[in-house]
């Protein structure tokens, strides 16, 4: 059990100090604040999590990690210093304590916590693909484990060290998700959960704008197979080349999936089954069997491949692993809804980049109605802004029968469009989220499949919430 002794003892020389309560939760959000809480107080960019304590404890928070005394109302313990506390703690009242940096003694703390357990880590990288991954190889590892995930996007430095105070003595296996903005951060969260297994999805250039170059992201997201064990194994993309480069720089075993017959595991015959999933045959070794998923587009073969790569790799037999792709009751982020004049809207509003977007039209061009695809601006691609958008518009002028761009970057994907051969009248460019709502609720026509794609940052959620038809 979570106790506020685990935080004073990792982050201090003080062995115990008066009662030691238990923490509920670990939170960074006052919001999210609860009955025996632990808030961290982080001094970000544009917001001061120092000037929340005493919201957090209005909510029932019983302790805060703080760079700084926040009121003489609050008892406070400086962890900074050796010298023992005026008082002993008592746990009828809420405590602030005082470290040099609340982030790293968070990680810290997170590190140690993890410590504790046996558990399994299967670490899980890539520009794309992420989450689903998780998700679908939690599916599959719960058949036969019991099996911790990392929640929603808690991915980076910040979200991952929050979920890791979850975890519980009695799991087997944890599926973590490891997001990066720059170069380190992926080797900071291996360093905290020292994962056994690492997965790569594919690289693509996602936060390509603040990394600064492919290479870069390359070695960012390496830094999970650089940190596996000897005993441990990297599971790589063979239809990627900058993914298999990343086999000389681990130490583990290494176990490949793909579409390519020369690797471990691959696929083939993939068949688009439109709403009901996609189709496949799965090869391993001597033996072949078809399988078909409940998850939308041909993306979905590899994501698929990914989860079976890691049941393999944890022991898993065949009958295990198929259960838990065919029945999966996974939600991912790509969801359907109805829309006007009975048409089929692909919300897919998440986030965007070039492999992204070409994997969406690719759904919706093996999905029944007109194609209409809104797609925005995809933020954060660097030198390869416009070519990125470029490389969509060629894609999207094969696919959709109508165009809509929102953003000024997303000119660029009707520009090409146009070039590629898209009827000039059949694409509408404009600047925001509203403005594409006025246009849809005219242009949309009977039975027709609307794909909603872009950056987080170009609020493309808000056209979903227009002109979907939730019950």
């Amino acid at each position: 059990m979570l106790t506020l002794g685990h935080f004073l003892e990792t982050l201090s020389t003080y062995e115990q100090i008066g009662s030691e309560p238990a923490v509920s939760r670990v939170v960074m959000d006052s919001r999210e604040a609860e009955p025996n809480s632990l808030f961290v107080a982080y001094k970000g960019a544009n917001v001061d999590g120092h000037d929340f304590v005493a919201e957090a404890f209005t909510q029932g928070a019983i302790a805060a990690l703080v760079e700084r005394p926040i009121s003489e109302e609050f008892a406070t313990i400086d962890l900074r210093t050796a010298e023992p506390p005026a008082a002993p703690f008592s746990a009828s009242a809420p405590v602030c304590l005082v470290v040099e940096d609340s982030i790293t003694a968070l990680q810290t703390s997170a590190k140690a916590w993890r410590a504790r357990f046996p558990v399994e880590v299967i670490g899980i990288t890539g520009s794309v693909g992420k989450t689903s991954t998780k998700e679908l190889t939690h599916a599959v590892l719960a058949n036969k484990y019991r099996t911790f995930k990392s929640p929603g996007n808690r991915n980076s430095i910040l979200g991952l060290p929050l979920a890791l105070f979850d975890l519980q003595e009695s799991d087997e296996k944890a599926v973590l998700e490891m997001a990066m903005y720059t170069i380190g951060e992926i080797a900071a969260l291996c360093d905290m959960t020292s994962p056994k297994v690492g997965v790569v999805t594919l690289v693509g250039a996602v936060h390509l704008e603040r990394a600064g170059s492919m290479e870069n992201i390359v070695k960012a997201k390496q830094e999970l197979v650089e940190a596996l064990p000897a005993d441990g194994t990297a599971i790589l993309n063979k239809d990627d080349a900058l993914v298999m480069s990343m086999a000389e720089h681990t130490q583990a075993n290494i176990f490949t999936y793909g579409l390519n017959n020369t690797a471990d595991l691959w696929a083939s015959h993939i068949r688009s089954k439109g709403l009901d999933g996609v189709r496949f045959t799965l090869h391993h070794k001597k033996e072949s069997m078809v399988v078909q998923v409940p998850l939308l587009g041909r993306h979905s073969v590899h994501t698929s491949l990914r989860a079976a790569a890691v049941g393999l790799v944890e022991g898993m037999t065949w009958d295990e692993i198929l259960h838990g792709l065919r029945n999966t009751a996974v939600q991912l982020r790509l969801v359907t809804v109805p829309g006007p004049k009975n048409s089929l809207i692909i919300d897919d509003t998440y986030n965007a980049s070039p492999d992204s977007v070409l994997a969406a039209l690719n759904l919706m061009h093996d999905l029944d109605g007109r194609s209409v695809a809104v797609l925005g601006d995809m933020l954060e691609l660097g030198y390869l802004e416009e070519e990125g958008h470029r490389q969509v518009g060629r894609r999207a002028a094969e696919v959709a029968k109508l165009l809509v761009t929102v953003g000024q970057r997303a000119r660029w994907i009707g520009e090409e469009a146009i070039a590629s051969g898209l009827p000039k009248d059949k694409v509408v460019m404009v600047d925001d989220a509203v403005t594409a709502v006025a246009t849809l609720e005219e242009l949309i026509e009977e039975n027709d499949t609307v794909l909603v794609k872009g950056s987080l940052g170009m609020r493309m959620d808000q056209i979903i919430n227009a002109i979907g038809r939730y019950d």
